[in-house]
């Protein structure tokens, strides 16, 4: 692992993330009529995994009734948008041919397609760019991305995959099955990172969500569900309200007994839900005469060790900052995924990020993290955080060692 992480070092300096040397916040800010802009960015409630208002639902039924809402919120015929990228983890198959059957089922026409993507916790963020690209090299002018998770119904039936028996004698390749929680435990004892400083970044978390929700600051951004019964869910169900330093540090060790700094308290948390983000051409959107909401500006994916996948914002936010001639004073808004405080406190660290700029309405650890609806939720949330011309950076760390990072700007 040590020649790997210095390689990675290296690749970081190389990349020059402190500063605004090289800024181009004029370029990226900017607006031209082939700009990708997003028009619309909901997310549904997020439910707990296994005991909340979403458990006995699956994904392509909370992804059926998310589309009707989101088009009844969405002044636009459903005949224009011309594919769907659906991000989604634990389903088999993506859930391609569920989620195919649940945007018919939302009334969108059998002439658009779908496309199931499955790269982990980037997932509904990896759908984002799936559009955008498509729109930004002409194949299409209106796409939709969304991202969907039932954690409750599908989270340890698929697992997160596995290899064949011929592979696991291969370090490398094995490295890829170490449970996400021991890949905490290895950043956390790599980088001296301590059970306590990990639980007062989750207390955080708790604290800035309680403030959002009592302050009803998500109240825009969530649609609601009606379940078959004919309940509606429509608040979060993640954060929790009087959460203290001394109720955490008596969490026990969720994977290393005794040792563990890693703790049901100080990660994300088990969690179902839906996201989506209707994008198209800035030429398009004016000729619709829809609000632009936000301007999509570049995306990255990089790997990393697999044993410490953590770390994967520290590499990617970088590598994207540079691709858009940005340092990271320049970015006024990061969310970033909370997998575990232990890996999101080495990435904060690391880039120098300001805490005043991260996860202002909490992170995955209060919220909760429904694998592939993350990415799209994270998109969904800054562009309500962001002021008009400021510029919001989307990132997660990604299993079996990868991480991804957006750019976005607010108008």
């Amino acid at each position: 692992m040590a020649s790997r992480l210095t390689q990675l070092q290296q690749h970081l300096t190389a990349q020059g993330n402190h500063g605004n040397h090289g800024s181009q916040k004029e370029s990226v800010t900017g607006k031209t009529p082939d700009d990708v802009v997003v028009v619309a960015a909901y997310r549904s409630a997020i439910g707990k995994g296994f005991k909340g208002g979403f458990k006995d639902v699956n994904s392509d039924y909370l992804l059926a009734q998310f589309l009707k809402e989101f088009f009844s919120k969405v002044d636009i015929d459903k005949s224009l948008v011309e594919e769907v990228a659906c991000g989604n983890v634990l389903n088999f198959g993506a859930g391609a041919t569920e989620h195919r059957a649940a945007m018919l089922a939302a009334g969108l026409p059998y002439g658009t397609p779908l496309v199931a993507i499955n790269r982990q916790c980037s997932s509904g963020l990896t759908a984002v760019n799936d559009i955008s690209n498509k729109i930004l090299a002409g194949q299409i002018s209106v796409g939709l991305a969304v991202g969907v998770e039932s954690m409750s119904k599908n989270y340890g039936k698929t697992a997160l995959g596995t290899i064949s028996e011929e592979l696991k004698s291969d370090k490398s390749a094995a490295s890829c099955l170490i449970p996400m929680g021991f890949t905490n435990e290895n950043v956390a004892k790599k980088f001296g990172i301590s059970r306590e400083e990990q639980d007062r970044f989750a207390l955080e978390s708790f604290r800035k969500a309680e403030k959002a929700v009592s302050n009803g600051l998500f109240k825009d951004e969530i649609l609601p569900i009606e379940l078959p019964n004919g309940t509606k869910i429509d608040r979060d169900e993640g954060p929790r309200t009087g959460v203290t330093l001394e109720s955490l540090q008596k969490i026990r060790p969720a994977f290393v007994k005794e040792t563990g700094v890693t703790t049901a308290g100080n990660a994300s948390q088990i969690s179902d839900g839906v996201a989506g983000v209707l994008l198209m051409r800035r030429s398009m959107a004016m000729k619709l005469g829809l609000d632009i909401i936000g301007k999509y500006v570049a995306f990255q994916a990089v790997g990393v060790p697999p044993e410490i996948m953590g770390v994967g914002p520290a590499y990617a936010i970088p590598k994207v900052l540079k691709q858009c001639g940005l340092g990271i004073n320049d970015v006024d808004v990061y969310e970033i995924n909370e997998a575990f405080a232990g890996q999101a406190l080495y990435c904060v660290k690391t880039l120098g990020i300001d805490n005043e700029k991260l996860n202002p309405k909490g992170g995955a650890i209060a919220l909760g993290h429904p694998l592939g609806a993350t990415g799209a939720r994270q998109v969904a949330t800054i562009l309500r955080e962001l002021k008009p011309g400021q510029i919001g950076v989307v990132s997660m760390c990604i299993g079996t060692g990868m991480g991804a990072a957006a750019v976005l700007v607010k108008e």
